[in-house]
């Protein structure tokens, strides 16, 4: 006997599964709770347009419409459309994938809010089950615009299918909001503790680097300031280095040791500096941009796979390098290979198995900062080129 394994045949089967199993609960009431009273106080905040790196079309206007609305319910005060759109026209922003010192300054001056919201959508799929991640990231803005917060989420509408798949998500919208609830309720989060980001759960010990060297000049307990340069995609994947960065950005926020410099910053000096990233950093380059920007590491990498998957069948894979260069010794003090898929150190009913490229890369990244600070050099290999990381 062959059985279909569609999800509408199997939406049908369990629905009457669930009846039968569920009809002598009939008469338990769940708890009626009130909503939760305002919690984001008077903070003003920017958002800005949402920037599409998943390389298909997705509804960016109605996700930033329901991310805004979830912010209004948290309490936060937010820029009306029509007051932003003229401050954007007004000093001819195109990008709003990051911000840099002058647009943060003008954005104060003009405008009053305290900080802007940039969020970035990786994957959008409507595909039976639904995929969807964002990552988000708040930067303040005035003379000295820095990373606030930053989070970001991956979901599939099968992670969680459950007893009976009572869990499945099949409905893309109803996904979309369980992913926008998770970054605002994050930001609220993030006010409530004091301005400071947890560090989370820890990553699986799979998602460890396959090959790393770590230097000794490497000081544990130091603060470092991080400049983190666009990776060199030499996979299929369209914005696969912009997305990489996004992560290694949200891994290092994690660890207070680590000042990140906003990207949109970043990206301002390589174009004044008509710096253009080709296979890796130079030295030479390393160093210019490091003394312009003041940061102690410039964080870089390649990009060599980046794959999700549509519909049921299929798994992740994300394989990249990462380099971190010293201004100071101008030598490479960190060095890494890391490579997973999405079914590894799965073997029985799918447990542990990861269904986005996001939540696989979210662990490996971490896993790498992690490394990185660790007190013993506990990681192996060789010294990268001292002429050019590629």
């Amino acid at each position: 006997m062959i059985l279909s394994t569609s999800f509408s045949n199997r939406a049908a089967v369990l629905l009457l599964a669930s009846s039968l199993f569920l009809s002598g609960c009939v008469g338990v009431k769940g708890d009626d709770k009130e909503a939760p009273a305002p919690r984001g106080g008077k903070f003003s905040i920017a958002v800005f347009p949402i920037e599409n790196l998943s390389g298909r079309a997705a509804p960016r206007g109605e996700i930033r419409e329901s991310l805004i609305r979830n912010l209004k319910m948290e309490g936060f005060q937010v820029l009306d459309d029509d007051a932003l759109e003229k401050f954007m026209a007004r000093n001819r922003i195109r990008y709003t994938g990051g911000i840099d010192r002058v647009t943060a300054q003008a954005l104060r001056m003009e405008t009053g809010v305290e900080a802007v919201l940039i969020t970035s959508i990786e994957l959008y799929s409507e595909e039976i089950p639904p995929k969807i991640a964002l990552i988000s990231r708040l930067v303040s803005t005035g003379d000295n615009p820095v990373i606030l917060w930053t989070d970001g989420v991956g979901l599939a509408g099968d992670d969680s299918p459950g007893i009976l798949g009572l869990g499945l998500i099949e409905d893309s919208k109803t996904l979309m909001e369980k992913a926008l609830h998770v970054l605002s309720s994050s930001i609220t989060n993030y006010f409530l503790i004091n301005k400071e980001q947890r560090e989370g759960k820890r990553p699986a010990r799979k998602f460890r680097p396959k090959i790393a060297y770590r230097s000794p000049e490497i000081g544990g307990g130091k603060k470092y300031t991080v400049a983190v340069v666009p990776f060199f995609n030499i996979g299929g994947r369209k914005f696969a280095g912009e997305i990489m960065l996004l992560h290694f950005i949200r891994s290092l926020k994690r660890f207070k040791n680590y000042d990140v410099i906003e990207p949109g910053i970043v990206r301002q000096e390589l174009l004044r500096l008509r710096i253009i990233i080709e296979e890796g950093v130079s030295f030479a380059d390393a160093t210019l941009i490091s003394s312009t920007l003041g940061a102690d590491w410039i964080l870089n990498g390649k990009v060599m796979d980046y794959q999700d998957y549509a519909g049921s069948w299929g798994k992740p894979k994300v394989d990249f390098s990462a380099v971190l260069i010293e201004r100071k010794g101008r030598e490479v003090v960190w060095n890494s290979t890391s490579h997973n898929e999405g079914d590894d150190g799965v073997f029985f009913f799918d447990r542990g198995r990861v269904n986005t490229a996001y939540a696989m890369a979210s662990q490996m990244t971490q896993m790498v900062v992690k490394m990185i600070g660790e007190e013993t050099k506990s990681v192996q290999g060789a010294k990268a080129s001292k002429d050019r990381v590629k």
